[in-house]
């Protein structure tokens, strides 16, 4: 009977799925990367999140592996082309949980145009100020959306109701004008709009994408919004971006180095002076992590899983 890990957490019919296909279910949620290594070589299916790169000593070691199922979007914690070479199938399910980030990013922007978390806390503060944080309506804004994937689409999607202009850019798409989503450029986006939300996967095109030039670009002091990879953005440049008002808010789902406990001094300074902004909301990396999308994950992992010759 071939062998499946599962090294993240997951909803049980995820287990139960790979059972009725054929599969020994190992559940090992906080095995680390040797541990991995030594492990790999018997099983013939690995699930992941984004705790643990399955990088080249980790696939070598992978002598029966046939395939790896990525639980969400982003595959650069996998090395493909090296498991591309050794037939190792890679899957991903970005389609499980779209809509959580669309409606991360939704609440995020809300509550950074009515001021929702920051008077929250000053209430907590004793401090009650009703015309100092006086918001704006989304309605009939234009929002910038960088990278029409899945959750790119998403969040357009949730963003109709409310009137507004969408400029959608995308480097590997096009024809997809409808509706409110209009195709843009990214020189458009930054001249024009209220708001830009990032839906990027991390690889080398697109670190540190939003850079300083990327900033001094914009025109209209737009709401920025990131909920895909920190990487995506230089993280002292939003900051000089936020000193100088060129952005008037921020809100991050992701950090550039998101394991706090390891941080060096100047990475500490840098997330001080982040969030020492009262316009900065950072959540942990939780956009994706809604209690529906864990079975969408799974079901959609599944559903994948079926299309393979084996077991």
């Amino acid at each position: 009977m071939p062998k499946v890990m599962i090294t993240a957490p997951a909803h049980p019919c995820l287990k139960a799925g790979l059972e009725q296909r054929g599969y020994l279910v190992d559940t090992q949620e906080k095995i680390s990367h040797q541990e991995l290594k030594e492990l790999i070589p018997s099983y013939a299916g690995l699930i992941v999140a984004s705790r643990i790169q399955i990088d080249k000593e980790i696939l070598a070691a992978a002598q029966s592996l046939k395939w790896i199922g990525r639980l969400g979007s982003g595959m650069e914690i996998i090395d493909v082309d090296q498991a591309t070479s050794q037939h190792v199938v890679c899957m991903s399910s970005p389609d499980g949980n779209c809509e959580s980030v669309g409606e991360h990013c939704l609440g995020m922007l809300l509550s950074l145009l009515h001021n929702i978390s920051s008077s929250r806390d000053e209430v907590r503060e004793g401090i009650w100020l009703r015309e100092a944080n006086r918001g704006f309506e989304l309605g009939g804004k234009t929002v910038g959306i960088i990278g029409l994937g899945h959750t790119g689409s998403a969040f357009a999607h949730l963003l109709s109701p409310f009137g507004v202009k969408v400029l959608a850019h995308d480097k590997y798409k096009t024809g997809f004008s409808g509706g409110h989503i209009i195709e843009s450029t990214l020189e458009t986006i930054q001249e024009s709009a209220d708001a830009i939300s990032f839906h990027l996967p991390l690889n080398a095109e697109t670190q540190h994408y939003a850079n300083e030039q990327f900033f001094s670009s914009l025109k209209k002091r737009p709401y920025f919004l990131n909920a895909s990879r920190g990487g995506v953005v230089d993280t002292a440049a939003l900051i000089s971006a936020l000193d100088q008002g060129l952005v008037a808010a921020a809100g991050l789902d992701v950090l550039e180095n998101e394991d706090l406990a390891s941080y060096a001094p100047h990475e500490t300074d840098m997330l001080q002076q982040l969030l020492r902004h009262r316009n900065v909301i950072v959540t942990p990396h939780i956009a994706g992590s809604s209690h529906e999308s864990l079975v969408k994950l799974a079901q959609s992992l599944l559903k994948k899983l079926d299309l393979l010759p084996w077991p």
